[in-house]
């Protein structure tokens, strides 16, 4: 349930609207926007039925959200549209965030060098993986807390904010003492107990759609972080398993649109999970921006060839660069900036 509230309702007014509806066992959450703003009711509607809303001063009217997601509803934010700031970046504004780094951390050396490459080409965070989920249990896994470290140096040397991948609830605060956003991959974004712990972590969360998800079950996974207490989600799509086996993954292009439509939430794309090779990175970022992309999340690489994971899918620093000149005139089209 939403409440409308009347243009001049004053905090007093909204302060006793929070208070009528939480006594009666539900939470509230206000979103205040440019022409209106609206309590959202979270919890057992039923409850509501008792209580006059109509007539408590400031309400002007009262809306059911159909949507089993009640939270990352697109009725759910005053504006329609949220913005989620990292660092000093904005997902879901004007600008369009492009993070960029290797799938896995490997060493200070390369980070440093991968820092500077891709901040000098115009990205906005450094991605790197501390912690990494592989289908392999012989396969590298990442540097733990290391790797963390040497993110948080990098960043110290390049003013990027990091986003790396957190994998086990126990794990969550040690990353978010490092990570200026936290990821969640697509192997875990049904895993209910993690998802409840970054919901109670304040930081932003990049959500990626799980390779076998429906659309419902992603936006329901945001709501299981959102339920928390954390709204600053970005949702991430990545590409799902199909039939094909020409590419790593198929790549959804039609649920960027749609997500934009269904959700306030910001929408960023993977074009390199969703191909799985570096030749179509560049073609599926073109195609994302113009469908609406918030952003971009973009393997990129020293040494593709001898990386310990995804190298086929990782950019050189130069075809990063190429990558990055060539999007200002998507982003452009889609009334969006670098």
């Amino acid at each position: 349930m939403i409440i409308v509230a009347t243009k001049d309702i004053t905090t007093e007014q909204i302060d006793h609207i929070r208070e009528r509806v939480e006594a009666i066992g539900l939470r509230t959450h206000v979103s205040r926007g440019e022409s209106r703003t609206i309590i959202g009711c979270i919890g057992d509607e039923a409850r509501l039925a008792h209580l006059p809303l109509l007539s408590i001063p400031g309400i002007d009217s009262v809306h059911p959200v159909m949507r089993p997601y009640k939270l990352a509803a697109r009725d759910f934010a005053a504006d329609r549209t949220s913005t989620v700031r990292v660092g000093n970046r904005t997902f879901g504004g004007t600008v369009c965030p492009v993070a960029a780094g290797p799938c896995s951390v490997e060493g200070g050396g390369m980070m440093a060098e991968t820092g500077r490459a891709v901040a000098g080409a115009g990205a906005s965070l450094l991605r790197g993986g501390a912690f990494k989920p592989r289908t392999s249990p012989y396969s590298f896994d990442g540097l733990k807390e290391d790797g963390l470290r040497i993110l948080a140096e990098v960043r110290e040397q390049t003013g990027l904010p990091i986003v790396t991948e957190v994998l086990d609830p126990r794990d969550a605060e040690l990353v978010a003492g490092y990570a200026d956003m936290l990821q969640v991959g697509a192997r875990n974004m049904q895993n209910f107990a993690l998802l409840r712990e970054v919901g109670q972590l304040q930081r932003p969360v990049l959500l990626k759609r799980g390779m076998s998800a429906t659309l419902k079950d992603f936006l329901l996974a945001a709501e299981y972080i959102m339920s928390r207490g954390n709204m600053q989600v970005v949702l991430c799509e990545r590409g799902i398993r199909t039939f094909g086996g020409e590419m790593r993954n198929t790549f959804d292009l039609a649920a960027i649109p749609w997500l934009k439509m269904e959700t306030h939430l910001p929408v960023i794309a993977d074009p390199s999970h969703a191909g799985g090779r570096r030749d179509l990175v560049a073609p599926l970022s073109f195609a994302a921006l113009a469908a609406g992309a918030d952003g971009l999340i973009v393997e990129v690489h020293p040494d593709p060839a001898s990386a310990l994971s995804d190298g086929d899918q990782s950019l050189t620093f130069g075809e990063f660069a190429d990558l990055m000149g060539g999007l200002g005139v998507f982003a452009e089209a889609a009334g969006r900036t670098l």
